[in-house]
């Protein structure tokens, strides 16, 4: 009795170990597809909406649009979408007190809006200079609104 309880055991732990080695083989195929076509930005995102938490994720540039998507997921199609027109970046300030050990090393955070979108992106400082000429590069009449702009 105690032999088949062992052996039970063995298949479940061994199941679950690869189940757990599926499911992440999967997300990183899902994320090497996501940064294949190029465009891409690691970028942490926090909606200011529902007060929520930082998230972990890739930002993609797809024209006019920054397409965000969990790095925790199985979804194609991205959680969030920020459109270049009508975007105004609220503020820029350096992560304080938890936010330090969420995000990632000299993370710089925007407070960004458009229209009932509002977030906060947090990323290297690199990819916030992407970001900001990705901005700035929109099409003639286009406004945009930066912080210390005019």
């Amino acid at each position: 009795m105690g032999e088949h309880l062992a052996r039970d055991i063995g298949w479940v732990l061994a199941a679950v170990v690869a189940l757990a080695v599926v499911l992440f083989g999967l997300m990183s195929l899902r994320r090497w597809l996501l940064e294949l076509g190029g465009g891409t930005v690691e970028c942490s995102l926090r909606d200011l909406q529902d007060a929520g938490v930082w998230r972990l994720g890739i930002g993609r540039y797809q024209g006019d649009e920054l397409q965000w998507h969990s790095v925790f997921g199985f979804r194609r199609r991205p959680r969030k979408v920020i459109h270049r027109r009508g975007l105004v970046v609220v503020n820029r300030r350096d992560p304080e007190g938890e936010e330090i050990a969420a995000l990632t090393a000299a993370a710089s955070i925007i407070e960004v809006k458009n229209g009932d979108l509002s977030v906060e992106l947090a990323m290297s400082p690199a990819a916030l200079t992407g970001f900001l000429a990705w901005l700035e590069s929109s099409p003639p009449g286009w406004p945009i609104d930066l912080p210390g702009g005019p």
